[in-house]
Order: structure tokens, then C-alpha cells, then sequence
């Protein structure tokens, strides 16, 4: 866990993900639409991503990708992140850490 406070801990907006997930690829998406630039950590291509995958499931996530980070918090999955869209909340949120502008 100590691990990916220090990998979140440094960046606006984390996204942890998996180079096959289709969800993974629609959230790093609809990022990419608001004009953001996450750092994104492909578990499946890093050192010591399947220790990564376990401590996200530790925090809560399952599945464990995509797992978003904003500000250094957990946020949660795919299905957090949508919701917040609908209900308007994501792009204040990513205003307030700095990683939006408009």
C-alpha cells in the first residue's frame, strides 16, 4: 500500500489500468475528452503491477482496474467516476486538484 500512496501521492490524476481492459480504455478516454492528462500505470506492463493489483483490491477496488485516484484520494472505479460525470461533480473535482484548467 505504501507503494501506491507514493505513486498517487505526486499526481493530480492517477489512473491504474490494464492495456486489454475495455472499461480501462473508456475511462482514460473520457479523460483524455475533458482535455486531461492522467498518469496512467498499466498494471500489466509495469514492474511489480500484480503487487500493485493487490494492494488497490486491499483499498476497496474490485475490480482492482481501473482504479482513479484524484488528489491523491481513492476515488474508486469505473462506476464512481461515471456517476460523479452525470451528476456533474467530476470536472469541479478535477478543477479543484489542478488537473483541469477550463
Amino acid at each position: 500500500m505504501e507503494m501506491v500512496s507514493k505513486m498517487v501521492s505526486e499526481k493530480s490524476l492517477v489512473i491504474f489500468s490494464e492495456s486489454s481492459c475495455c472499461i480501462s480504455h473508456t475511462i482514460k478516454s473520457l479523460f483524455n475528452d475533458f482535455g486531461v492528462n492522467p498518469t496512467i500505470y498499466e498494471l500489466d506492463e509495469v514492474p511489480r503491477g500484480r503487487d500493485i493489483q493487490q494492494a488497490l483490491s486491499r483499498l476497496g477496488c474490485n475490480p482492482s482496474v481501473p482504479a482513479i485516484f484524484i488528489g491523491g484520494e481513492f476515488v474508486g472505479g469505473a462506476n464512481e467516476i461515471m456517476s460523479l460525470h452525470l451528476k456533474r461533480s467530476l470536472k469541479p473535482m478535477l478543477k479543484r486538484v489542478g488537473a483541469m484548467w477550463v
